[in-house]
């Protein structure tokens, strides 16, 4: 299975790709989506959209994990991150992907051990969990890949419990059709 994890933003959105094989995870890429800054919002979720949409056409993954929204003291950052997640999960929904969701806190716990750790510490876990090495991964890279660990780390899909409606509405097909 192939998972993408996004690390949404509307300055910079991180991407991650996996694939897990029973219990082998390897890195099939990586990178930062950077949003030029000169643009008004709703060129920037479409530049955002466009872009995810390239790493889905590329890499062809099955499954999208996105972190959650934090709860801030900026409500204007809040707003704009769940601008962006909705723009990650409509470009994947769009494409026919599984989307599920994990708070910063599970995905930090999945990967370290500790739901509290630093960007950096979840840096260094993603690089030793994947064999990456002394790669140079930038940080909103680093928790993409962390969030994609994370989403290849749970039971298989028809055990788990739905994370999201998109799952809920595949696990449940009667029910939804009436």
């Amino acid at each position: 299975m192939i998972i993408l994890g996004i690390d949404p933003g509307t300055v910079k959105c991180g991407y991650g790709i996996i694939s897990k094989d029973e219990n082998r995870r390897e890195n099939l890429g990586y990178g930062v989506i950077y949003v030029p800054s000169n643009l008004e919002m709703p060129n920037k979720l479409a530049f955002i959209y466009n872009e995810i949409d390239n790493v889905i056409r590329q890499y062809h993954p099955e499954e999208c994990a996105v972190e959650t929204a934090f709860y801030g003291k900026n409500i204007q950052s809040a707003l704009k991150l769940g601008y962006a997640r909705g723009t990650a999960i409509i470009a994947s929904i769009r494409s026919g992907l599984m989307v599920s969701e994990y708070s910063p806190k599970e995905v930090k716990k999945s990967v370290t051990g500790k739901g509290n750790a630093s960007k950096e510490q979840v840096n260094f876990m993603v690089k030793t969990l994947l064999n990456l090495g002394g790669k140079d991964i930038p940080l909103d890279a680093s928790d993409a890949l962390a969030i994609a660990l994370c989403a290849s780390f749970q039971t298989d899909t028809k055990d788990k419990k739905p994370r999201s409606w998109t799952e809920f509405v595949k696990q449940n097909p009667k029910i939804i059709s009436g």
